[in-house]
């Protein structure tokens, strides 16, 4: 796929975002997720070469690339890495599926109710990198646990700034301020939110296009604005802690977002299964996930 060709497919396309980036710090969790425990491993190297051999298996799935996933995200080791005997975003848009590339560096400490993302230095040298090996885009997170209007606008500013320096590089920025679901004023906070991306929008020039990925609203339809916006490619959802159930019923009643769901798609999949298996319980996931995107 041309660039392009993966940009109709992200704007245009009856599917979902599946979010295979677990990094250094959430690694060691996943792997659990998926039956594997800490002592099977002795080093980071083996690590990461145990997730990177669960994602394999499932870009490889038969289910992975019956057309219901137009997107996922990668961890940058994953990108680096290797599926079938192609790079893994060559591999991806060859199953029909536009790659991503997680670019954040993690969380600083919580301020004014939200944690921006760290200091990025090497953003542009990365994303140069990306698009080497035919990347489309990127997604990075911050978090916002209060509807402190200080810590809310300071987090999707930083996110739109460091929107602008991707958007240099030629890939487009998933921006991605996260709300707490569990957060008990969220109503309140992604109102807030709202306003602020909005006001981030309108100052991005002519012609440039980002997309969000953002928490399901307390608030059904809430972002229906954002999905309509001009300047806005696409607007996918987290699941945010919810379970598969959960995350799809209230998805579902948010048209105009799509999923970009991690736990939600792999918390059935363990390394135990049989390939018949594996590739069953995670179309079973693809099916679900898929409904609640298209709804």
């Amino acid at each position: 796929m041309t660039f392009d060709e993966m940009k109709a497919r992200i704007a245009q396309g009856q599917g979902f975002i599946a979010a295979l980036d677990q990094s250094g710090g959430s690694t060691p969790k996943a792997l659990k997720g998926y039956g594997v425990e800490d002592g099977a491993w002795t080093s980071e190297e083996e690590m990461f070469g145990l997730i990177h051999e669960m994602r394999q298996r499932i870009i490889e799935a038969p289910c992975f690339g019956n057309g219901k996933v137009i997107g996922a995200i990668l961890f940058e080791k994953t990108m680096e890495g290797e599926s079938a005997g192609k790079s893994v975003p060559e591999r991806l848009k060859e199953r029909g599926i536009v790659p991503f590339l997680k670019v954040d560096k993690g969380l600083e400490d919580e301020h004014d109710g939200a944690q921006l993302m760290k200091p990025n230095p090497g953003l542009e040298d990365m994303c140069n990198r990306a698009r080497e090996l035919g990347v489309f885009g990127t997604k990075m997170r911050s978090v916002i646990k209060s509807a402190d209007p200080v810590g809310i606008k300071a987090a999707v500013r930083q996110q739109f700034a460091e929107g602008a320096r991707i958007l240099s590089c030629g890939l487009i920025p998933m921006l991605e301020p996260e709300y707490d679901i569990t957060a008990a004023d969220r109503a309140k906070g992604e109102t807030i939110m709202l306003e602020a991306i909005e006001e981030g929008l309108d100052a991005l020039p002519a012609g440039q296009q980002v997309m969000l990925k953002l928490s399901i609203p307390k608030e059904a339809g809430l972002y229906a604005p954002l999905a309509k916006h001009p300047k806005v490619l696409r607007v996918v959802a987290l699941s945010g802690g919810y379970s598969t159930e959960d995350a799809c019923r209230e998805l579902a009643k948010n048209p105009g977002m799509i999923a970009s769901f991690s736990r939600g798609l792999l918390q059935d999949l363990r390394a135990s299964q049989s390939d018949e298996e594996f590739d069953g319980t995670l179309s079973s996931a693809i099916d679900q996930i898929h409904a609640a995107s298209v709804a």
